[in-house]
């Protein structure tokens, strides 16, 4: 069961796309984070929600937000693909130990080893504040994300 609003969001280190380690604390005190699970790079889904991020950047990633995307591949393939789309925000690789952080908010398919489409409005304080999982054919709205982070 996905983690909900009003509780305190997991801290994790994931490596991103060029191998930086990146901390959810990082973040506290400083922007709001969209935090965005997504089952796998280079998928029909995925791509098309990515690319809509990357479209709608300035609404999720300026002075008061960050986004963060979630996959269980490899940072070596999210490099890739980061280059491929055009992708410029943070791409954070779960991948080991294979799925901890997509456990950690609840959101980890055992049986497909992959994220569900999870996505998570966090405060600055580190606070859930808004939450949405979809099935895994299941595109995402952005406009509820940034209604969202509008009422933060």
């Amino acid at each position: 069961m996905a983690i909900a609003a009003g509780d305190k969001a997991p801290d994790f280190a994931l490596k991103n796309q060029h191998g930086e380690t990146v901390r959810l604390s990082d973040f506290r005190g400083e922007k709001n984070v969209v935090l965005l699970f997504y089952p796998f790079a280079f998928t029909g889904v995925c791509t098309g929600e990515l690319c809509a991020l990357r479209d709608n950047l300035p609404s999720f990633a300026n002075d008061d937000v960050q986004l963060l995307a979630v996959s269980n591949d490899a940072p070596f393939s999210l490099r890739v693909f980061a280059e491929q789309e055009g992708l410029e925000y943070p791409l954070l690789s779960d991948f080991w130990p294979h799925g901890e952080t997509s456990r950690a908010y609840g959101v980890f398919d055992e049986e497909k080893g992959c994220a569900l489409r999870g996505t998570f409005i966090i405060d600055k304080e580190g606070v859930v504040r808004w939450t949405i999982v979809n099935g895994l054919p299941d595109a995402r709205d952005l406009n509820e994300y940034i209604k969202a982070l509008a009422a933060l």
